[in-house]
């Protein structure tokens, strides 16, 4: 983000409430840990755990973000998303952690690899753009949609992007749930945000 927009960004959160000011602010501590976790990420030759030294960031800042929301909101559905993501990605955590270790034995050829790390990074940098740049409003509700929207779309298409190669087994439904959940979710924002006027 340019200066100017940032500066502009900058006096219009000023204009903010306390609440939102303070949400915003928490929102984007989680976001530069996230990306800093992603960024840092011991990686190595097996695409299925890169995949997961990656994910497991990622679904760790989602609960974080949903966690911090029910603090601010009581939104019935939105509450009810909030609840959906920490309960689906902590079980998707907990599934990759137990792969994870095993996962490091499906090595994959170097074109594969080069192949797969060049989406990956495209699809990491495009979403922490989205996140970073997400409008902001007084509507705290509306803010953490249109944070949470790019970060889900961020998973399914890192997920899709897996499901190109030959992976360790276990992995696949990991993935295709990832992709079945985020999406549904996805829709389900979308749609909230039209109720609530957000887009």
């Amino acid at each position: 983000m340019c200066q100017a927009a940032q500066a502009t960004a900058m006096n219009l959160s000023n204009c903010f409430s306390c609440e939102t000011q303070q949400y915003l602010k928490e929102y984007k501590c989680i976001l530069e840990k996230m990306v800093e976790k992603i960024n840092s990420a011991c990686l190595n030759n097996s695409i299925s755990y890169n995949f997961i030294a990656q994910m497991l960031p990622h679904h760790a800042a989602a609960i974080e973000m949903s966690e911090e929301l029910l603090e601010y909101s009581d939104n019935r559905e939105l509450v009810c998303i909030c609840k959906n993501i920490i309960c689906e990605q902590k079980k998707s955590i907990n599934d990759m952690l137990c792969i994870q270790e095993g996962s490091a034995r499906f090595c994959s050829s170097g074109k594969c690899l080069a192949e797969y790390s060049c989406a990956t990074q495209k699809i990491l940098q495009n979403m922490f753009s989205k996140m970073r740049c997400a409008a902001e409003t007084d509507c705290i509700e509306c803010n953490f949609l249109r944070e949470m929207i790019p970060h889900h779309e961020g998973a399914v298409c890192m997920s899709e992007n897996l499901l190109k190669y030959d992976i360790c087994p276990g992995l696949v439904p990991i993935a295709r749930s990832i992709i079945t959940n985020q999406k549904r979710g996805i829709c389900e924002m979308k749609r909230l945000c039209r109720e609530l006027k957000c887009l």
